[in-house]
Formats: C-alpha cells, sequence, structure tokens
C-alpha cells in the first residue's frame, strides 16, 4: 500500500465518520428542529454518486466508505424526518 491509498483511505474514515456525532447527538437529545433536511439530502446524493463511481471503477475503498457514509447520513436524515419538530 502506497501513500497515495494511505491517505485516501484516511479521508474516507474521517468523511464517513464526520456524521457520527450528530446521529449520537440527536439520538441522546432527540432534538433535531435546527438541524437541516435539506443538507443530509444532499450528502446522500452525493456520497450515492460516488459509491456509483467507486462501482464503476472498481475502487473499494471508495465503494466501501461512502456506502457506509450514505448509509449513516440517511441514518440522520430519517431521524430527522421522523423526530418531534417541537
Amino acid at each position: 500500500m502506497n501513500l497515495e491509498e494511505i491517505i485516501g483511505i484516511a479521508a474516507g474514515i474521517f468523511t464517513t465518520l464526520g456524521v457520527l456525532p450528530q446521529i449520537i447527538k440527536a439520538i441522546k437529545t432527540k432534538k433535531v428542529k435546527d438541524v437541516s433536511p435539506y443538507m443530509f439530502v444532499i450528502l446522500c446524493i452525493g456520497v450515492g454518486l460516488w459509491t456509483v463511481y467507486g462501482i464503476m471503477k472498481q475502487d473499494w475503498p471508495i465503494i466501501i466508505t461512502n456506502g457506509i457514509s450514505f448509509l449513516l447520513n440517511g441514518i440522520m436524515l430519517y431521524i430527522i424526518i421522523t423526530q418531534p419538530k417541537d
């Protein structure tokens, strides 16, 4: 594994895990009133397209990290949509 691959994998991991603090906070506090659902829709579209790109290139680090990111951002979007807006 070369430095370029290591940097790419590290970037994918950090990008993927970046949404976890928001998900954890939303689950703990049950408050998402100030969280934009549009941002998560846009993120889902972006990482979904990256996943398709990874499939087309047969690049497993891109497929895995963006696939997981799509799932996590989708979970956050689901939480936003289903939580009461009080």
